[in-house]
């Protein structure tokens, strides 16, 4: 099957990583290996690429996908917070580029089958790694977890003003009826929902079950947590994995994720962290990142028009200081 996806900000993200001949640089979220392809047209000959998803199917298209390229790739089906592990099994201390692409793919929404969108009626997995130990499902989350901890996950992660709503009327149908797929779990969430706010106005009104279902998402797959654990790693001198005035790119998707990354550079370009009345540093802490981006970067309105689905994408960027 022919894995869907489109690359966000393609141009801007090859700018920022500064992609030059014989460096090597990691692609954290290989999705549909277009930016993967786009890096390695700079670096070839004689640099090359560490792919990571922990998706297989990602990781099976970017085989086929980056043939042409294979003396200079190295695919890992995992987590990006392994990545440290990754770089000492192939005896790597530092790299000059990382890019993290933090959205869902099109073909994990239309072709995935474990649920991820709320328009087709699949089996309620969300897991991006099938395979990862001790993984919990979507359908075991709001099946078991009481009605507050659900409450938490759709205000928390997904933002949802009517999480309490969704909740209760979540653990009253699965008294009944477990909750097993994707459009079990709409249905409910619309009914739930007061009908003034259930109500399409336009194709373009955001679906009731949208935010829930992206909070779903984040909580399988622990995403907050691993984003802020690898940003913090980053920036620590004791396991730095980035050569001086090598890059990292961030694209986000969702307000909390574009919140870690920002804040979590702002820290690493600040460095000291004592307070403004010590006579001196006593906390160590040396300026680890140069923000590249000042601004927030956003897809241009051409890309929006021709992919929709990139609206929502936020670039930053930061340079490794070179001490």
């Amino acid at each position: 099957m022919t894995y869907n996806h489109t690359s966000v900000m393609l141009n801007e993200v090859i700018s920022y990583l500064n992609c030059r001949p014989g460096k090597i640089y990691v692609d954290c979220t290989l999705g549909g290996s277009g930016h993967s392809r786009a890096i390695l047209e700079k670096i070839m000959p004689d640099g090359f690429l560490i792919g990571i998803d922990q998706d297989k199917d990602a990781i099976d298209n970017a085989k086929k996908a980056l043939k042409p390229y294979a003396s200079g790739t190295y695919f890992f089906h995992g987590n990006f917070i392994h990545l440290w592990d990754i770089l000492s099994e192939l005896n790597i201390r530092a790299v000059d580029g990382i890019l993290l692409d933090l959205g869902l793919s099109l073909h994990q929404l239309e072709s995935g089958g474990r649920g991820f969108s709320f328009r087709k009626d699949e089996p309620l997995d969300m897991r991006m790694n099938m395979m990862e130990a001790g993984s919990l499902k979507a359908e075991e989350l709001v099946n078991s977890i009481d009605e507050r901890s659900l409450v938490k996950i759709f205000r928390e992660y997904g933002e949802e003003r009517f999480a309490k709503r969704i909740a209760r009327r979540i653990v009253k149908e699965r008294m009944h009826t477990p909750i097993r797929s994707s459009g079990q779990l709409a249905q409910i969430v619309c009914d739930a929902v007061p009908f003034q706010h259930s109500k399409f106005k336009s194709r373009r009104s955001v679906h009731p079950a949208t935010r829930v279902f992206m909070a779903l998402r984040i909580a399988v797959n622990k995403e907050l947590e691993r984003l802020d654990l690898f940003m913090e790693r980053i920036g620590d001198n004791n396991v730095s994995i980035l050569n001086p005035k090598g890059r990292l790119c961030a694209i986000s998707f969702h307000s909390l994720e574009d919140r870690i990354v920002k804040h979590r550079m702002k820290a690493l370009e600040k460095g000291c962290i004592c307070p403004s009345g010590f006579p001196k540093c006593v906390c160590n802490r040396k300026k680890a990142l140069r923000i590249l981006t000042k601004k927030v970067r956003c897809p241009a309105e051409e890309e929006i028009a021709i992919n929709p689905k990139a609206r929502s994408a936020k670039l930053r960027a930061a340079e490794k200081i070179d001490v």
